[in-house]
């Protein structure tokens, strides 16, 4: 990141910090999704003077220098995930420089379960002990897996019904699970939030909370050790774009301390019946319009069914533009061929989300927007799960003139203003 008048950072001792992307101010150790005094988003930084990558097998271990984790003891054991070496799908589609990461191998069989693992800590050592948050699925699902290792930590789950049997919750009291009939993914995140407002707990903010973004960009670190040319193109399918957010601040460091000379150019990617920022990018836009939105989403590529992505959209667009990168969408048939031959020639078996990447990788060499010599990094961000059974601990919210209320019994511990 650039910085206003290239002041210098204080870490205080620390390896890393938070920082108002703004005004620069810091954040100290408290969990801050936004800067108190500009409103801007924070970010991390590190002192990447004193950063060392540790060789060992344990991914967690290898980057901690780069993950804003204080006591390595809340990181979890793990391994790296493969990276794919696609020639016979690469010849297919005349890419011999393709390459796959194959994020199902993670115990969620999604991508997101980097995000749990940095994330959680990070809320933890922010100082918050109860957060309010929701997804499509995957995001929900990789927490509650992953909350276990900090016990002290209670998350209140909203999910929009139509997502039900995509998310898979633990039956533990680390969890409470609130279920909003007749709701879209962006009114179920609105209504964390204002639960969390109503009744003093974090607000966990998805995108703009910035321990997600930084465990997301683990995949790229370990991509990064293991394709042997530098990348050239990062491909990922994204509905509000935080796992490329992060990549591209994960090749940010990894320039800055000599591991790669340039940045990756980045490819967005979203499935046409739900393509907000592929049309505001197409129009020039530095922002989502109400024209772009998409109100009722539907589509295959269910993990990235997101209609209004209006705050994360213009730094991502930054990014993108900085990087020379693009955003482009598919139709439901190009993802399903996608998955198609990917199946059949490298015996991978990825989501429509994460083939969609896939089929837009396919679409731009297609235009010739990409040159066969280019290193192509395309992220299968995770494999399907049966669908989970209905959970009969959640609280059944249901709308009405005044908010969500609990269809049972309307108290007010379970109302949502």
């Amino acid at each position: 990141m650039t910085w206003p008048d290239h002041r210098p950072l204080e870490f205080g001792g620390h390896l890393f910090a938070s920082f108002c992307t703004d005004c620069l101010r810091s954040m100290g150790e408290s969990f801050s999704p936004f800067c108190p005094d500009c409103g801007a988003m924070v970010d991390v930084e590190y002192d990447l003077g004193r950063v060392e990558l540790r060789a060992d097998p344990n991914p967690y271990v290898r980057f901690r220098d780069l993950l804003p984790v204080r006591d390595p003891a809340l990181l979890p054991e793990a391994r790296f995930t493969p990276t794919v070496h696609a020639v016979t799908l690469g010849e297919r589609v005349g890419l011999p420089w393709l390459y796959l990461k194959d994020e199902a191998r993670l115990p969620t069989g999604t991508t997101k379960d980097r995000m749990a693992a940095v994330g959680l800590p990070y809320l933890f050592e922010g100082g918050v002990r109860q957060f309010c948050t929701s997804s499509t699925g995957n995001s929900s699902t990789s927490y509650a897996r992953a909350i276990a290792r900090v016990p002290e930590l209670v998350m209140h789950v909203f999910t929009a019904a139509q997502f039900a049997s995509r998310i898979e919750l633990p039956d533990t009291d680390q969890v409470v699970s609130y279920l909003l009939e007749d709701a879209t993914f962006v009114e179920a995140f609105d209504a964390a939030r204002h639960f969390a407002e109503a009744h003093g707990h974090a607000a966990e903010r998805g995108f703009f909370n910035p321990g997600r973004r930084e465990g997301l960009k683990v995949a790229f670190l370990e991509a990064s050790d293991q394709v042997p040319r530098p990348i050239d193109w990062y491909v990922q399918a994204v509905s509000s774009a935080m796992g490329v957010y992060g990549t591209c601040r994960a090749a940010d460091q990894l320039r800055a301390i000599g591991r790669i000379d340039r940045l990756p150019r980045l490819l967005c990617v979203q499935q046409d019946s739900c393509a907000p920022m592929v049309s505001a990018w197409r129009d020039g836009s530095e922002h989502i319009r109400r024209s772009d939105i998409v109100d009722r989403p539907v589509g295959i590529a269910q993990a990235i069914l997101r209609g209004n992505p209006t705050a994360p959209y213009p730094p991502v667009r930054t990014r993108v533009v900085a990087t020379g990168g693009s955003f482009t969408a598919v139709s439901e048939r190009q993802i399903r061929q996608a998955r198609e031959w990917v199946e059949a020639d490298e015996g991978l078996s990825p989501c429509f989300s994460a083939a969609a990447a896939l089929a837009g990788v396919i679409a731009v060499r297609q235009s010739g927007r990409i040159d066969p010599g280019e290193v192509i990094l395309v992220n299968l961000t995770g494999s399907d799960r049966p669908p989970a059974p209905p959970d009969p601990r959640a609280h059944v919210l249901v709308r009405t003139d005044t908010g969500w209320t609990e269809r049972s019994t309307p108290m007010s511990e379970s109302r949502v203003p």
